[in-house]
C-alpha cells in the first residue's frame, strides 16, 4: 500500500514530471513498485515518467471518485 505522500508524488509525476525534486524519497518507492520509471532525455537529464501500471493505478483511483 502506498502512503499519501507516495500517491501525491505519483500524481505530480503524471502532471508535472519536469518539476519533481529527484531527491524525493517517494520516487524510490514508486520505482520499486514499478509505478514510475526514470527516463534519460537526450540532454542527459533524468525525468520520472509513469509506467503502464502507474497510469492504471491513477485511472482506477479517479474512477472511484
Amino acid at each position: 500500500m502506498l502512503s499519501p505522500h507516495e500517491f501525491a508524488t505519483l500524481m505530480l509525476v503524471k502532471d508535472s514530471p519536469d518539476q519533481i525534486d529527484l531527491t524525493r524519497e517517494e520516487l524510490d518507492v514508486l520505482v520499486e513498485h514499478q509505478l514510475i520509471a526514470m527516463e534519460q532525455l537526450a540532454s542527459g537529464i533524468h525525468r520520472p515518467c509513469l509506467t503502464d501500471d502507474g497510469n492504471s493505478l491513477l485511472q482506477s483511483i479517479t474512477r472511484m471518485h
